[in-house]
């Protein structure tokens, strides 16, 4: 039976949110906290961008080492053959990549101002597929964006070179939330019927319907005889209204009402480790998590009203459809509120070991710990945030990746 994928693409569309964005170590440890739930594919960053090459090799580094194992690390990419060249100069080592161009009438003539045809779009796209398969690249997917506003006739045709080409699926993008679950899910079947390769679900949130499209259009393939893949970012952070909720979006495959029973992840996420994800996302950010976010946010798992209040304590499940321990919460939060120490891009030795001491970090001399301060100081200009532990330990643990992840080194 088709199975549903999970790609999250919080490091490409979730950085792409106005005023928000994210330094390469805070992409980094999204990367390996995605890994560690479970998640198939991170879309970590733009391989034709000069400052994030340093970034995207590293990472490619770890997943070499097995750190970053067994997720998928998949790039985004205009779909030109001029683009795909140039990732693969920045950054030879990528394997897997996701192709775009606009489809819709609306943006073919917005964007290209009458230059391009819909045939134009489909040599461009094919070029650019043939492109990528020469330098060896092992997984293709082609984005139709804004699909939902583009000619069902057209899309199949589109759908069809790029697998005709080589591409192995098509990500339709609902670009700017205007589908819904009943459209999504007849568009999403229509291109698994006919195109005859997997979906991929890309949905925005701009009429608030985000999880339940990419809910619907994962059915929509599977019904069509194909894999379906669903694209998140954490905390539903992305452009304007934000994208499909990560953590909502695995809640509502496995514990909606009949879902799981027929249209099943292709491998178990581990949900315990949503509560520190969404909180490391939400601190990255600087955006707090909604009270009401499902799962993660303050009020989930809080019950006021007498008759909730009563009906919780005599039996959780009278008022919650899940455990709170499900989603990895439960364990009390402290704050300091006497003097404290954090490791700062100003900071010295001293304190620095004084808060590694603390995270049970010894140093082997004096050499070492100097070299790890510094490039936590490095680290700490890009975020102008204190480190968290878990930073502080990657840096401590793989300082040669993190000193690639931390370079940047501008054009002459």
């Amino acid at each position: 039976m088709a199975k549903i994928h999970i790609i999250d693409v919080t490091n490409r569309d979730g950085v792409q949110s106005a005023r928000l964005g994210l330094s390469k170590l805070e992409k980094t440890m999204i990367n390996l906290y995605l890994n560690e739930m479970g998640i198939f594919q991170s879309e970590f960053g733009f391989p034709t961008t000069r400052h994030e090459s340093f970034y995207l090799r590293a990472n490619l580094e770890l997943a070499e080492m097995g750190v970053l194992k067994p997720i998928r690390l998949g790039g985004w990419v205009r779909a030109t053959a001029a683009d795909v060249e140039r990732a693969f100069e920045l950054v030879p080592g990528i394997k897997h990549l996701n192709l775009s161009t606009p489809t819709s009438d609306q943006m073919i003539q917005g964007k290209f101002q009458g230059a391009k045809s819909q045939e134009d779009i489909i040599c461009m796209m094919a070029d650019a597929v043939e492109a990528a398969r020469a330098h060896g690249a092992e997984s293709l997917g082609v984005n139709a964006e804004d699909a939902s506003r583009t000619e069902t006739g057209f899309l199949v045709r589109f759908g069809s070179a790029a697998r005709e080409h080589g591409a192995q699926r098509i990500r339709y993008c609902d670009t700017l939330g205007y589908d819904n679950p009943f459209t999504i899910y007849e568009s999403a079947r229509t291109m698994a019927e006919n195109v005859g390769m997997p979906v991929e679900i890309h949905c925005h949130g701009d009429l608030g319907m985000a999880v339940a499209n990419s809910i619907a259009g994962a059915k929509g393939a599977i019904d069509g005889g194909q894999d379906a893949y669903i694209n998140t970012t954490i905390n539903g952070i992305g452009e304007r209204a934000g994208n499909a909720d990560l953590v909502a979006t695995v809640l509502a495959v496995s514990k909606s009402k009949g879902f799981a029973e027929g249209y099943q992840l292709e491998k178990p996420v581990d949900l315990g480790k949503a509560w520190k994800i969404s909180r490391f996302a939400s601190y990255a950010f600087g955006v707090p998590i909604p009270i009401d976010q499902p799962g993660v946010g303050a009020n989930a798992f809080v019950h006021s009203s007498g008759i909730h209040a009563d009906g919780v304590l005599k039996d959780s499940g009278n008022y919650e459809l899940y455990s709170f321990d499900e989603v990895g919460r439960g364990e009390p939060e402290t704050v300091e509120t006497g003097s404290e120490i954090c490791a700062g891009e100003y900071g010295g030795i001293s304190g620095f070991k004084h808060v590694m001491g603390r995270i049970a970090v010894r140093f082997k001399g004096p050499g070492q710990a100097e070299r790890i301060l510094e490039l936590a100081r490095y680290a700490n200009v890009a975020t102008q945030r204190p480190l968290v532990e878990d930073e502080l330990l990657f840096i401590a643990k793989y300082p040669g990746i993190a000193g690639k992840i931390l370079t940047l080194i501008p054009p002459d």
